[in-house]
C-alpha cells in the first residue's frame, strides 16, 4: 500500500502523481475532489497542479488524468500544489499513512466567514493530503470517527509546531480499508485501530510539516 511516484504532463511541464494501485478493490472513505464519499475503490492519485491551478471541473479534471495513466474501475483523486515527490509516510502496527503537506495558507476551523489569512509566508502552496490504510474492515460508523480521528492528529501536529492553525481550507482525507472481514466498530483515537492511525497521522503530518516550515521536529523522531 506503498505509493507509487510517476509523471504526468501538463502545460507547465512535467508534474509528479502519486498512485496507490493495489489490484483489487478497497473500501474507502474520502473527501477527495473525485471519487468522494463512501464506497469500493480500485485506486487512488495525489495529482500535483500548479500553483494558479483554477479549472472549476476539478472532479472531470481528475477522471482525466486517471484515465492517462491507464486506471481502470472507480478511484479516489485528490489535487494539490504540493510537490507530492515530498511525501511522508508513517506506519504504525500496520497502518500507514501518508501526508503531503503545505502551509502557505494556515487557518482556523472555527474563523469568520470568508477568513483566509495568509501568513508571512505568502505565496507559497497551502494543501495538506492525507491518504491512510487501516488493514482491518472498519465499519461505515468506524470509517467516519476514523476521518475525524485524522483531522484530530493533523491538528495536534500543528500544535506541536507551534503554528497558529488547525489546517488548510482545501485538505483532504482519503481513508482506505479491506471490503470484507468482521467489521471494527470504533476508529476513535483510543480504539485499536483509531489510535494507530492517529500516530501514524501525526508523526507524517509533524514531519512534513516542519519540512515545510523549514524548522527542525520538536523532539526526536
Amino acid at each position: 500500500m506503498d505509493p507509487v511516484l510517476t509523471y504526468r504532463r501538463d502545460s507547465v511541464g512535467e508534474l509528479p502523481v502519486l498512485v496507490w494501485r493495489p489490484g483489487y478493490p478497497m473500501m474507502s472513505i474520502s473527501s477527495a475532489a473525485h471519487g468522494g464519499g463512501l464506497g469500493p475503490r480500485h485506486w487512488v492519485i495525489n495529482v500535483t497542479v500548479p500553483a494558479d491551478y483554477d479549472r472549476p471541473d476539478p472532479d472531470a479534471h481528475l477522471a482525466e488524468i486517471s484515465a492517462g495513466l491507464g486506471l481502470a474501475g472507480a478511484g479516489v483523486g485528490l489535487l494539490t500544489a504540493v510537490d507530492v515527490a515530498l511525501r511522508v509516510t508513517a506506519v504504525d502496527h500496520g497502518v500507514r499513512v501518508t501526508a503531503t503537506v503545505g502551509l502557505g495558507h494556515p487557518t482556523w476551523a472555527a474563523a469568520p466567514d470568508g477568513d483566509l489569512r495568509t501568513e508571512p509566508r505568502s505565496g507559497t502552496v497551502g494543501t495538506i493530503n492525507v491518504v491512510g490504510w487501516l488493514p482491518a474492515r472498519l465499519g461505515d460508523a468506524a470509517l467516519v470517527n476514523a476521518v475525524a480521528t485524522v483531522a484530530e492528529a493533523k491538528a495536534q501536529a500543528l500544535g506541536d509546531l507551534r503554528l497558529a492553525s488547525t489546517g488548510t481550507a482545501s485538505d483532504a482525507t482519503c481513508l482506505l480499508c479491506p471490503v470484507d472481514g468482521d467489521a471494527e466498530p470504533y476508529g476513535g483515537p483510543r480504539s485499536t485501530w483509531g489510535a494507530r492511525l492517529a500516530r501514524a497521522t501525526h508523526r507524517a503530518v509533524l514531519a512534513a510539516a516542519a519540512r515545510d516550515l523549514g524548522v527542525p521536529l520538536p523532539w526526536p523522531r
